[in-house]
């Protein structure tokens, strides 16, 4: 007898390609929340946390709560760069920077409209 294999969901159709692994649409209409691009609202709220975890000990500053508007976190995220003078990267609405920079980040943010937590 052969060996049982799971009957889960379908990964490629012949119709249509490769299908996206998280809703199962074809890749090419996938319907997924995390491709859909967020309106920046008026009053958007950032909140602050150090993380050091899983990072060898280096510590990374991270701005929680953004919008998930891939425009908007690059155009944010370079200015920030540019005015700390470090490293970082963006995540799903948020932005991972180099080192603790919860202070000179709360000046920044509040100068840019956006309130600040933590």
């Amino acid at each position: 007898m052969e060996p049982s294999r799971g009957r889960g969901r379908p990964v490629y159709s012949t119709e249509t390609g490769k299908l996206c692994p998280t809703c199962g649409w074809p890749a090419g209409r996938c319907r997924c929340s995390s491709r859909l691009e967020e309106a920046v609202p008026a009053r958007v709220t950032a909140k602050l946390r150090l993380e050091s975890k899983g990072r060898g000990g280096k510590s990374v500053t991270v701005v929680d709560g953004l919008p998930r508007n891939a425009a908007y976190l690059e155009e944010l995220l370079r200015s920030l760069k540019r005015s700390l003078g470090t490293g970082g990267t963006a995540r799903e609405g948020a932005l991972e920077l180099q080192g603790d920079r919860r202070e000179a980040l709360r000046a920044l943010l509040a100068a840019r409209g956006l309130a600040v937590k933590g």
